[in-house]
């Protein structure tokens, strides 16, 4: 085992340690006889609420998919919703947010039968497009607990909503510039070529890469400048990551006799509070998300016990469940069918 495996190895471990630290510390947070007491006082009406909302943001999640892929081919939402769900499972399964996105170009490739570079320009403008959004709106949210939280606290939580708007902003930039890393591959290409007996099958496939980068930015582009793609894409964002998680929070804050003021602001709130999963502390920020979404609301004056209870329901049905969910699609996933050198 190389050095580097090891390395790898005894970081993942410390990731999921720290993941599972920061939820032992949220269960210290609150009595277990209040919380249960309090599920108990749930109505029937309020439950019905939270799981017809729950799924009205997952199709909307969905929307975000298939809005992106639909230009590339008769792709339908049944496609575009298995490739989220498997995306979702894989950035869950790894210790990294950024594993599912590298795997989703030959998800939807799989899912959806379109080419690779029209996937590979899906998948970024996917992320590009989400980044910035999630930004922009969290940083409304940022602007309203500015001066009402902790220092360190507001410091993490405003760091991370900085990382959304920079990532995005890079990849959809990069994404329509991709020309650049042509001299590099076919100079590097060039290096391999003299290494004896593989050397030319080696070049080759990497000349290969470059007419997928070219392919690759002409998607990105006719992606990014369409309004339509932003506009609509927007619609499905704001259901899934604004309207969905808000409403269910809201209506579980009620459903255990509390509340948040402004009500029309909790939404916007909870997307900054949630920002630190883009941090790659824990795999899919399980435990820290939930830990520091918890310390913004008890900042902001909701009772722990109460806002411990609804942030776990809250990532449950909105995060963990949907990504257990991908791993039944995941299994049909044609592997031959993603190499990239292969039409889809």
């Amino acid at each position: 085992m190389s050095g580097r495996t090891r390395r790898g190895i005894a970081v993942t471990i410390l990731q999921y340690a720290v993941g599972l630290a920061a939820l032992a510390w949220l269960l210290t947070q609150i009595d277990i006889a209040n919380v249960l007491n309090l599920l108990g006082n749930l109505d029937a009406a309020t439950i019905l609420a939270v799981l017809a909302v729950s799924v009205a943001g997952l199709l909307a999640r969905f929307y975000t998919w298939y809005v992106v892929s639909r230009p590339f081919g008769a792709v339908r939402y049944r496609e575009a919703a298995s490739a989220d769900l498997i995306v979702k499972f894989v950035n869950q399964l790894l210790p990294s947010r950024l594993s599912g996105r590298v795997a989703a170009p030959f998800v939807i490739r799989s899912q959806t039968g379109i080419g690779y570079a029209d996937a590979t320009a899906v998948a970024g403008v996917h992320t590009g497009i989400y980044a910035v959004y999630y930004g922009l709106v969290a940083l409304v949210g940022v602007g309203f607990v500015f001066g009402r939280l902790p220092w360190g606290l507001l410091a993490l939580v405003g760091m991370s909503t900085a990382l959304y708007v920079a990532a995005g902003g890079f990849v959809l930039l990069a994404g329509m510039n991709l020309e650049f890393l042509d001299r590099l591959i076919e100079g590097f290409a060039g290096l391999v070529a003299r290494v004896p007996r593989v050397g030319g099958r080696i070049a080759e496939r990497l000349h290969n890469i470059t007419e997928y980068t070219t392919e690759s930015t002409d998607s990105f582009r006719r992606l990014t400048t369409d309004p339509r793609v932003w506009l609509q894409y927007g619609v499905g964002w704001l259901g899934a990551l604004v309207l969905a998680p808000g409403l269910r929070v809201l209506l579980l804050l009620w459903g255990f006799g509390s509340g948040f003021e402004p009500a029309v602001l909790l939404p916007l709130v909870l997307v900054a509070a949630y920002s630190v999963t883009l941090l790659p502390l824990t795999p899919g920020g399980v435990g820290v998300t939930e830990a520091t979404a918890t310390a913004v609301f008890v900042a902001l004056g909701v009772p722990g016990d109460v806002i411990v209870t609804v942030v776990l329901i809250d990532r449950f049905l909105g995060t963990y469940l949907p990504a257990v969910a991908g791993w039944y699609p995941s299994l049909k996933v044609d592997v031959s069918s993603l190499a990239p050198d292969q039409e889809a």
